[in-house]
């Protein structure tokens, strides 16, 4: 049971507390009234804010947008008044203009320009604005004025500023290929760096603003007389170079020769040789003295067209890279096809010429004229990939016309070649030519030398004659396939040379002489091949050919030694009688004696006489000869003169032993030799 006492502490405390609640409540309650009157307080402020707010706004709004309105009036006034500006300066382009364009843009182009845009412009506002104007007809008229200004500005800059290239700096320019260093290449500077940035400026405008193309029209007559006049000062300065010859310089020259082929062997100008034309005239001088003949003259020709087929190619190229600054690349390629037509007509034309005077020649048998084709046809055909890149986007007629000339180049030369061999057969020059003496035949010597030049152009002649096979294997044909072309082609030379010469032999009364003849001919065919590179070539489709021609020539010294054979015989022993020693002759038998040294006598001297008017143009072959002769005969006579030189067949034995052995090796020494 809990004491009293301390139930009545508890008691007292649980009042202490609730006293203490109460207290706290009644703080509360004050507050709240408090914070109750003071929020009503607060909302009264705040609603009399309010209302003096919309007073105040009330009162603003409008004059805030009266000052907006009077804002937008200004800028609005302000925009008109830049607009009048605006309008009323084209109104003064005309005027402020007029002065500038009628002086012209000289040497001051961009002041020009500018004008020309401002008229441009008032130009344009009055057809979209005021179509009507009078000002309209002014600026417009004003404005093709100065089109008309800056179009002539264009042709007298180029005119004044285009001048041919200098052979001395085309010369260099072809010569780079070879003598310099890829980063060394050089580069034709055609107008000043001013002039150019002019020209530049002026095309654009035109192409942007004046929408003309009547400059590319002048700017590729211009140009394209001036890559004219540089390719004929070319040839000008080649032509000054040869003046010395005193024969004009023609593309077609007229070499009047005999039926017989022959020429002196040709130049073969190109990248290989020194450019610089002093050279070659140094040369010509040295070589030829101040009367160098036609020949010389017209290899000078091939060398010119050949330098300036080159020079095309070269100033082609840098013309297209100064046309690309100027005009507009949609026009280039037709700009630059009208450019280098006149000069590539001429190259073609000029072309063309030497084609047409080596077929003239042909139809005369003047087959050496061919030879002027193939320095040319090799140069082309050298240069025809560097062609097809110039050419690359030309009209296809501009592509066609060098590879056209090729072929008439390869055609005319491939029949002048069959031609050649087909006249080597049928030369009918059989009595009126023939050497009295048996020597080299002209025809032979001809032939020989027309085949070694063909030597400096074996792939051109071998590509020539491939051309004109109808073979499939033709139709890609290799460069071995016209080696063998080449190789069948010159045995067909020498084997129609070998029977015309056989036939030619015929003249010859004397069959001694006809062998000298065949000799010293086929001697003088195998020495020639062996001394040139035409034996390899011959050996590509006969590889006996050497071998015999040896043998035909040992069969014509044997035919020619059997013309002894008349003289030896009258001293044989086999056509002696045996005469017993000590034994008296029988008139008989010193009759027949006597006969064989008259007949001895009489038969050297005539031979000698004959034979000693006879050539063997070769030293060792002549030589070989007379030694091979000369032991046969003293031999025969040596043992005849040592068996009756002492018989007494004769009271004047000095009449008829005339000679001794040495005597007679010392007339045959004297064989073909009229000096001796």
């Amino acid at each position: 049971m809990i004491p009293t006492e301390e139930v009545s502490a508890r008691r007292k405390e649980i009042e202490y507390k609730l006293k203490q609640e109460e207290l706290t409540l009644s703080f509360i309650k004050d507050s709240l009234e408090k914070s109750d009157q003071l929020t009503k307080n607060m909302v009264a402020i705040l609603s009399s804010f309010e209302s003096r707010l919309m007073k105040l706004e009330n009162s603003i709004i409008p004059v805030y947008k009266q000052t907006e309105n009077l804002q937008r009036l200004q800028e609005n006034v302000e925009k008109t008044l830049s607009c009048l500006d605006h309008v009323i300066s084209y109104y003064h382009v005309a005027k402020d203009t007029e002065k500038i364009i009628k002086e012209g843009p000289t040497g001051r182009l961009e002041e020009y320009l500018n004008c020309m845009d401002k008229i441009q412009k008032a130009v344009e506002y009055f057809q979209d604005n005021n179509p009507d104007s009078p000002e309209l007809n002014r600026v417009k008229s004003l404005f093709e004025r100065g089109k008309e200004s800056l179009e002539s500005e264009f042709r007298s800059l180029m005119t004044r500023h285009t001048k041919p290239v200098p052979p001395i700096l085309i010369l260099d320019l072809i010569s780079g290929d070879d003598d310099m260093e890829p980063q060394e290449e050089m580069f034709l500077e055609h107008l000043p760096e001013g002039v150019l940035h002019d020209i530049i400026r002026i095309s654009g405008w035109l192409v942007e603003n004046g929408r003309n193309q009547d400059f590319m029209t002048v700017y590729f007559q211009i140009r394209s007389v001036q890559l004219d006049r540089s390719i004929k000062g070319l040839k000008d300065h080649f032509r000054k170079n040869s003046s010395s010859t005193g024969v004009p310089y023609s593309p077609a020259i007229q070499n009047k020769r005999k039926d017989t082929p022959t020429k002196k062997p040709v130049k073969r100008p190109g990248h290989e040789h020194d450019l610089r034309v002093k050279h070659l005239s140094d040369a010509l001088s040295d070589k030829h003295g101040p009367a160098a003949g036609r020949d010389d003259v017209f290899d000078i020709e091939i060398d010119a067209y050949i330098h300036c087929v080159s020079a095309f190619v070269k100033l082609a190229q840098s013309e297209y890279q100064l046309l690309t600054d100027i005009v507009p690349e949609h026009h280039q390629k037709k700009t630059f096809d009208s450019l280098i037509q006149e000069s590539l007509d001429n190259l073609i034309m000029e072309g063309d010429n030497i084609v047409s005077a080596a077929r003239k020649a042909i139809i005369r048998h003047d087959y050496s004229a061919v030879l002027t084709i193939f320095p040319i046809l090799k140069h082309l055909k050298q240069m025809k990939p560097e062609f097809d890149q110039v050419l690359q986007g030309t009209a296809a007629g501009t592509k066609n016309k060098l590879p056209g000339l090729i072929t008439s180049m390869e055609t005319t030369g491939a029949k002048a070649l069959e031609e050649f061999a087909d006249n080597i057969k049928n030369d009918p020059d059989k009595e009126y030519n023939m050497p009295k003496d048996g020597t080299v035949h002209e025809l032979t010597s001809n032939a020989i030398l027309f085949l070694q030049q063909l030597l400096d152009f074996q792939e051109t002649a071998g590509a020539m004659l491939a051309s004109q096979e109808t073979s499939s294997s033709a139709s890609s044909y290799s460069s071995e396939f016209s080696r063998r072309l080449l190789s069948t082609y010159i045995c067909k030379v020498l084997g129609n040379l070998q029977l015309n010469l056989l036939s030619k032999s015929k003249v010859y009364e004397d069959p001694a002489l006809s062998a000298i003849f065949l000799h010293n001919n086929y001697n003088y065919i195998l020495k020639s091949l062996e001394k040139s590179e035409l034996i390899q070539l011959v050996a590509v489709t006969q590889k006996t050919a050497e071998r015999s021609y040896r043998e035909l020539i040992e069969q014509q010294i044997q035919t020619y030694q059997r013309s002894w054979l008349k003289v030896t015989d009258y001293i044989l022993e086999r056509n002696l009688p045996v005469f017993q020693p000590g034994v008296k002759l029988k008139d008989k038998e010193r009759q027949m004696i006597k006969e064989r040294f008259k007949g001895f006598n009489d038969g050297l001297e005539e031979l000698c006489k004959i034979q000693k008017a006879w050539a063997i143009p070769d030293m060792e072959q002549r030589d070989k000869i007379r030694r091979a002769q000369k032991t046969i005969v003293k031999e025969t006579y040596g043992a005849f003169l040592n068996r009756y030189g002492n018989v007494p067949f004769t009271k004047n034995p000095e009449k008829y032993i005339k000679y001794q052995v040495d005597q007679v090796g010392e007339m045959i020494e004297k064989l073909f030799d009229t000096s001796a």
